[in-house]
C-alpha cells in the first residue's frame, strides 16, 4: 500500500488517475446492470440500483457517470484534511486539466427581445444540451453561470487524452446548437479550450457548503479565451493543441491579449457554408 507524505500528493494521484485505488477491481462490477459508476462500479439501473441507491449510490450531478457516494467520500476526506482556512477548508492538488468554457453571445440582447418565459426555456435547453455533450465526453460540469458553461476534463475520468476530448466536446457543442445547420444556430455560442496546471479540489465555506472546482491562472486564461471567440468559433491554445496531439495546418492562428497576457490560439470554425 502506498503511503503519501502529504494529503496533496494523494489528491494529485487521485485526480491524475494514477492512485493505486484505480488499480483494484471493485467486486461491485459483478452486480448487474450497466451503466455504472466509473470509480466504484456500482450499478445505476435495476436490479442492483434498487438496493444501492438507498445508500447514496446515485449519479453525481456534476457527472452522472460517477456516483454521489464516491464524491461524498472525497468530500468527507476534504473536511478531515489538515490545512483548514479561517473561513473554511480546502482539499485538492495542482494537476494538469483541460478546460472548456462556452459563452452565449449577445445573451443580454436576446433577453430583451424575447418574452421572459421563452428566454428561460431557451437557456434551459442550452443547459440540457451542454450537459449531454459534456457528460458524453467524460467532463465534469464545474458550473453553469448565467449564459456560460464550464467543463473540466481531468485525467482520472477523461483519461490521458483529456485535451483532445475537450476540443472534440467544444466542436460537438457548436454542432448541437446548430452552428453547422442551414437555419443557423438556435443559440449563438463561442468557446475556448485551454490545457494547463490548476488547483482542482473541494473548497468548503464557513457555512459548511462544499463545491468541487478549479482555480488558478490557467482557469482565468480559459475564461478570457472563450470571451474572445466569435459566434461559431472554438479558440484553442497551443498547450491544448500539443496535449491533444492536434495539428493546426490550414487553421487560422490568432494573436490575443487576455487581460494584458499575450497568447496565441488557433481558430476552429463551425459555420454553415451556403
Amino acid at each position: 500500500m502506498v503511503e503519501y507524505a502529504t494529503p496533496e500528493e494523494e489528491w494529485h494521484d487521485l485526480l491524475a488517475g494514477t492512485h493505486p485505488h484505480y488499480q483494484h477491481s471493485s467486486p461491485l462490477r459483478f452486480i448487474p446492470t450497466s451503466p455504472r459508476c466509473k470509480l466504484c462500479r456500482v450499478p445505476f439501473r435495476a436490479p442492483g440500483a434498487l438496493l444501492f441507491s438507498r445508500f447514496g449510490f446515485t449519479p453525481w450531478e456534476k457527472n452522472p457517470r460517477i456516483c454521489r457516494r464516491c464524491f461524498e467520500g472525497i468530500e468527507i476526506h476534504a473536511k478531515a484534511c489538515p490545512g483548514a482556512l479561517e473561513d473554511g477548508h480546502i482539499a485538492g492538488a495542482e494537476v494538469e486539466v483541460s478546460m472548456l468554457f462556452a459563452d452565449v453571445r449577445g445573451s443580454s440582447e436576446l433577453a430583451r427581445q424575447m418574452p421572459v418565459l421563452d428566454f428561460t426555456s431557451l437557456m434551459s435547453r442550452f443547459y440540457r444540451v451542454s450537459s449531454e455533450v459534456l457528460f458524453e465526453a467524460d467532463a465534469i460540469i464545474e458550473k453553469f453561470v448565467g449564459d456560460e458553461v464550464v467543463g473540466l476534463f481531468l485525467p482520472f475520468l477523461a483519461g490521458r487524452d483529456h485535451a483532445r476530448k475537450a476540443v472534440v466536446a467544444a466542436e460537438s457543442l457548436l454542432d448541437a446548437t446548430g452552428h453547422n445547420s442551414r437555419a443557423g444556430p438556435w443559440l449563438p455560442l463561442g468557446a475556448g479550450v485551454h490545457t494547463g496546471t490548476a488547483f482542482v479540489g473541494i473548497v468548503s465555506s464557513a457555512e459548511n457548503k462544499s463545491d468541487f472546482t478549479a482555480l488558478g491562472d490557467s482557469v482565468n486564461i480559459a475564461a478570457h479565451l472563450a470571451s474572445q471567440a466569435m459566434i461559431g468559433e472554438v479558440l484553442v491554445t497551443d498547450p491544448a493543441l500539443v496535449a491533444a496531439s492536434l495539428r493546426p495546418e490550414g487553421l487560422e492562428r490568432r494573436h490575443l491579449s487576455l487581460k494584458g497576457h499575450p497568447i496565441d490560439a488557433i481558430v476552429i470554425e463551425h459555420r454553415h457554408s451556403p
